[in-house]
């Protein structure tokens, strides 16, 4: 693992152009073990005109050539993947297992499915007496968060290449060193100078900047609502493109003809994967009142599978984890049932929370309206199937969901979910499907070809 002390911008390795720097800090041990450059304006401003100067030439570029390089680039990755695991243990705090198959893997995969995608995708097609063509939107700003960090970035750089836009990524300050292998890969691969820039900083300086530049033509950016609000402000006073994949407060709904043992156990390692720390995480648990008690028994003897240390790692920053504990407070001041775990620290050292069970928890509780990003799961109980559905969908967010059940029921109940995906009886994961969130959750789409459309822009010539 090495860190760079330079932006990656045009092709090379350039001094920042302030010598600040931001602390990269081991969540399991909470200590310092690198620093990188603190990016300022000046730093953007050099990453966007690098980026605007490259992309005639790759927008240029025809879409196998294009196709071409990001099979390099899902090779480079796969070449270096124990690095990339390390890496994302060291800086996030992700057991290695989970790092090897989800961090690693997942983007791995994302980044061959692009390559295929810039193969294969129809760029021009006829319309009547019209030819349309699909074109690269222009220079993106891709802002990524921290609890994926490679795969984040990877979802919003391979389409931006495959659809022939120039990128200066902005990663999140608290997972910086994956991005800058990941710079170290795009290098290899032999993507043009220029297509690819990266500015690392914090997000009020460095990623405000990027967002507010003239230079940039879409705005792609995964994070909190409250951020992705302001973004989507400034993006819409300058007439700009966003890309929005936010907050979630997910349901998981288990129908009464659902398997219970089953259904309870993946919830609750849904949530504990990644310590909580997942978008998309079902951390609330819909039980028919008959069934209720018995979920409950089963939620904690699940969850006591998952210990502090070894199936599940800390939260990113002394910060996330106070941030958690303070919700888990506030279920309890709010009358909520502890089950298992608490805001106690599980351990000495380290930024570590207890895996979370409350029972009792009702709709308008605190802890079952807001994203609360850890390894905690609210159990609520419903009367009805319309009650379930009220429940589901009673929050701001829409972003993921699972319903568990007979087939059929269970599909009719997910048509009627205000979410943008829903997980039939535990279904896996799609890279190739479409992912994004309705209502407070976001605006657009990521993966497969619905992913690729964000970055195009259609022009049609008539004959």
């Amino acid at each position: 693992m090495k860190a760079h002390d330079a932006m990656y911008i045009g092709g090379e390795w350039r001094p920042a152009a302030s010598t600040e720097t931001v602390p990269v800090i081991d969540p399991a041990t909470e200590q310092v073990v690198a620093r990188v450059p603190a990016g300022t304006a000046e730093d953007v401003d050099a990453a966007v005109r690098a980026a605007r100067a490259a992309l005639p030439g790759w927008a240029a570029t025809p879409p196998a050539e294009r196709a071409a390089r990001l099979a390099a680039l899902r090779d480079a990755l796969a070449a270096r993947a124990e690095e990339i695991a390390a890496t994302v243990t060291t800086e996030l705090g992700a057991p290695p297992q989970l790092a090897a198959a989800v961090h690693t893997g997942l983007p791995i995969a994302v980044a061959g499915s692009y390559a295929e995608l810039a193969a294969t995708h129809a760029f021009e097609e006829k319309v009547g007496n019209s030819t349309v063509y699909s074109e690269p939107v222009g220079v993106v700003a891709a802002i990524t968060p921290w609890n994926y960090p490679l795969h984040q970035i990877v979802a919003k750089v391979a389409p931006a290449l495959a659809a022939g836009c120039a990128i200066v990524l902005k990663p999140a300050e608290d997972t910086p060193l994956t991005a800058q292998l990941f710079a170290e890969v795009v290098h290899e691969a032999g993507v043009p100078a220029g297509v690819f820039n990266l500015v690392t900083g914090l997000g009020t300086v460095a990623g405000q900047a990027l967002a507010e530049h003239p230079g940039v033509d879409l705005v792609s950016f995964t994070g909190s609502t409250a951020v992705g609000r302001k973004i989507g402000a400034l993006a819409g006073g300058a007439v700009k493109r966003v890309a929005l994949e936010l907050g979630g407060k997910s349901a998981n709904v288990i129908l009464p003809s659902a398997d219970l043992g089953k259904a309870v156990a993946v919830g609750i390692a849904n949530v504990m994967s990644n310590s909580g720390q997942t978008c998309s995480a079902w951390t609330r648990m819909l039980v028919h009142a008959d069934r209720y008690e018995e979920a409950v028994g089963l939620a904690a003897a699940a969850v006591a599978k998952y210990v502090p240390g070894e199936r599940v790692g800390p939260l990113v920053s002394a910060g996330q984890r106070d941030r958690v504990r303070g919700y888990i407070e506030k279920g309890l001041a709010e009358g909520a049932r502890l089950v298992a775990g608490g805001p106690d620290a599980p351990r000495d050292t380290g930024y570590y929370v207890s895996p979370t069970v409350f029972a009792d928890v009702t709709p308008d509780m605190t802890i079952a309206q807001e994203e609360i990003f850890g390894p905690v799961v609210s159990l609520i109980r419903y009367e009805d199937e319309a009650d379930a559905l009220a429940i589901a969908n009673g929050t701001v967010y829409g972003l993921a969901g699972a319903v568990w059940g007979e087939p059929e029921e269970a599909v009719a109940f997910a048509r009627r979910m205000e979410t943008g995906q829903v997980d039939i009886n535990g279904g896996r994961f799609n890279p190739l499907a479409p992912f994004g969130g309705w209502k407070q959750s976001g605006v657009g789409r990521e993966l497969g070809a619905h992913g690729l459309a964000e970055y195009l822009q259609t022009k049609s010539l008539q004959f």
